[in-house]
């Protein structure tokens, strides 16, 4: 299944690359648009011709050493495999004229990006380049830095307008701005939610939410103001994919649980983030 994912979205980031990117002449940001200056540069300045895979794969070596060694083996060795194989497909698939609009090559084309990198973050996996420097990132900092990778993309797109075109730039902008979008929108793994829960059965509660998730629980006194009846109050902090799954816990235990939810911005402190491998 893993692998499967990991095809699919080398193949949706390699037919975004053909059908809007080169399509629209735009440059794709990331360690993708760095090989396209590079390409580009290249044949128009010096007459070199190189193909993209070959430049994509140079620049991911440094960056997956890293990878490898402080974000786990596992998620490496699927992302060379994601980034190999987009380096592949880039080369062969063939491009299909979509539109001569380059707005709607812009936002479309972003739009696919950011759902094949979504594709390849849910298989445990990612594009490679900056993805690499985001999560490795996030991991450290405990929240989500694919903001920081708009801004790197954006550096990039203004030296590709000194050295080429800036209204290309311009609209590259915009393409980038759509993949992060859907990336920081759509993916939860940094994302995190408090969960208040009002109970009678706080130690049971507790057990069953420690056999499946491992993140520590406050338990408090509380008293009911106007039943002023005794209780307990559960507090906790959870990455927003998992709220939906201990929610279920809970209600199996305790049906009668009260439980609010509130969106974290941060969190400081010993927090445990499962790990990718």
């Amino acid at each position: 299944k893993i692998l499967i994912m990991i095809i699919l979205s080398s193949l949706i980031y390699s037919f975004g690359i053909r059908s809007f990117v080169e399509s629209g002449n735009l440059f794709p940001g990331g360690f993708s648009g760095l090989a396209t200056i590079i390409i580009r540069v290249l044949d128009t300045f010096f007459s070199v011709q190189l193909p993209f895979g070959i430049v994509y794969l140079i620049l991911n070596v440094v960056p997956t050493f890293l990878v490898f060694k402080h974000v786990g083996k596992r998620f490496a060795i699927f992302s060379i495999i994601h980034y190999s194989l987009t380096s592949i497909f880039t080369d062969i698939v063939p491009s299909i004229a979509l539109t001569n609009d380059i707005l709607l090559l812009a936002v479309f084309g972003g739009i696919i990006s950011g759902v094949s990198i979504l594709i390849a973050l849910y298989a445990n996996a990612s594009s490679g380049g900056t993805d690499f420097i985001a999560i490795y990132s996030s991991i450290k900092l405990n929240r989500s830095t694919w903001h920081y990778v708009m801004y790197f993309n954006a550096i990039i797109l203004v030296i590709a307008g000194f050295l080429f075109s800036w209204e290309i730039s311009l609209y590259s902008i915009i393409y980038q701005f759509c993949s992060t979008q859907v990336i920081s929108t759509m993916h939860k793994r940094y994302k995190f939610k408090t969960l208040i829960i009002i109970t009678d059965e706080p130690d049971e509660v507790s057990r069953e939410i420690f056999k499946s998730f491992r993140h520590g629980i406050t338990k408090i006194d509380a008293k009911g103001a106007y039943s002023n009846n005794e209780h307990n109050l559960l507090y906790m902090t959870v990455s927003s994919y998992q709220v939906d799954k201990i929610i279920a816990v809970i209600s199996s235990v305790d049906s009668k649980a009260f439980i609010t939810i509130n969106k974290t911005d941060r969190v400081v402190g010993n927090y445990y983030q499962q790990p990718f491998d």
